[in-house]
């Protein structure tokens, strides 16, 4: 069913189960694809691999997830698809299995390829359930959501410490049982999906969006949001794919020791996921916004010149305060252009991945030019481009 551009279809209350399965699901999803930089120390030794070239397979992971992102959220608008997630999960477990297998840096592309491309099925229309499972609390829907990702995303670096470093690449395969469970619970999800979509050709029940906004201002928002998500991305995508280096680098640290401090920042950002939504949805998405971008700057210009003890105290507060963003973000676009969830969802994410492997690709570069540190000091400023967020328009929504 299509919904217009005025009015958003809702369920009369949050249907949490369905909230938690698609938590836990997003929670297996980013598990798989975070043992992809997880692994990164590893196959560089394997294969001799320079810094650019690990920013070319996150590049290619991340373009792969990206690209395909805002097609499925329009094409899945007009045509929701409730067992998509289930199918895109099946490309996740074939690149699984292929990267475990992998010999050459090329056949570790493909396989990378392949993961993006589920995450690109997955995202999109996992928001939209979230967002029709939400009962109209889609701040709090979405944080729940995105804390599951997140929670699966600091899981890679402990799961490639503990099984991944002893065991060698191979051990990938093992993973492949995270893939299978996740599609038996997406297919549960698909069966809910599929009699809410039922259910709601008989009975809709609407909440009005009031957009008072030209279509220049909306335009102009966007971009803004999208700025905003370059800069929490690229501060991201030198921390997720370059952290274990710099510590290694700087401090002479080990690899298991890397991947600890790694494990503390994403579980940081985990921590911090659920703040942004429920905050927002009672003060506005504009208040966390600015506080969840600009309020990193601080924590983000004084690592660099830290030593290994504090590092790992700023980390903290650094993963807590970016983690805010992304929820506050993704549902005030949603209602600055009502009716267009799984558009919005699928431009966002994707957007939010491209970014990321850009981010990697060109880090990579600069830090085989320059030095790692010399990466870790110029992104620190990165943060200081959330004072954009005060050219934001404030968004009523006019309740039910």
């Amino acid at each position: 069913m299509t919904e217009n551009s005025t009015t958003t279809s809702i369920i009369e209350k949050t249907v949490f189960p369905i909230l938690f399965a698609l938590s836990f699901s997003h929670l297996l999803n980013d598990t798989i694809q975070s043992l992809i930089p997880a692994i990164y120390p590893i196959i560089k030794t394997s294969y001799h691999l320079s810094f650019s070239q690990i920013g070319l397979i996150t590049l290619t992971f991340q373009l792969a997830a990206s690209l395909l992102q805002p097609f499925v959220g329009l094409y899945t608008d007009k045509k929701p698809q409730p067992y998509s997630l289930a199918i895109g999960m099946g490309f996740t477990l074939i690149g699984l299995i292929s990267l475990s297998q992998s010999t050459h840096f090329y056949t570790i592309l493909l396989s990378v390829c392949f993961i993006g491309i589920g995450s690109s099925i997955f995202h999109p229309e996992a928001s939209r359930m979230a967002h029709a499972a939400s009962g109209g609390k889609r701040g709090l829907a979405q944080s729940v959501f995105q804390l599951g990702g997140n929670a699966g995303s600091s899981l890679g670096p402990l799961l490639a410490a503990w099984i991944i470093v002893p065991y060698g690449q191979f051990s990938v395969i093992w993973f492949s049982v995270i893939a299978l469970l996740a599609i038996i619970i997406l297919t549960y999800v698909g069966n809910w999906y599929r009699g809410f979509m039922l259910s709601r050709s008989k009975k809709i029940n609407i909440q009005t969006v009031v957009n008072q906004f030209s279509r220049t201002k909306v335009i102009f928002s966007v971009c803004i949001l999208l700025l905003l998500i370059f800069s929490k991305y690229f501060y991201m995508a030198s921390l997720t794919n370059y952290f274990t280096f710099y510590l290694i680098d700087k401090f002479h640290v080990s690899v298991q020791t890397s991947q600890i401090y790694l494990f503390v920042f994403l579980f940081s950002v985990a921590a911090g996921t659920l703040l942004g939504g429920p905050i927002g949805d009672k003060i506005g998405r504009k208040y966390v916004i600015w506080a969840s971008i600009l309020g990193t700057a601080p924590f983000a210009l004084l690592l660099p010149h830290a030593n290994l003890f504090w590092v790992g105290v700023l980390i903290v507060p650094i993963g807590m305060i970016l983690a805010s963003a992304f929820s506050a973000i993704l549902v005030y676009a949603q209602e600055l252009i009502p009716g267009k969830v799984g558009l919005v969802a699928g431009l966002f994410f994707g957007f939010a991945f491209g970014m990321g492997g850009i981010g990697s690709a060109l880090l990579g570069k600069l830090a085989d030019s320059t030095s790692i540190e010399y990466v870790f000091n110029v992104c620190a400023f990165l943060p200081l481009i959330g004072l954009l967020t005060g050219f934001l328009p404030n968004i009523e929504t006019k309740k039910k």
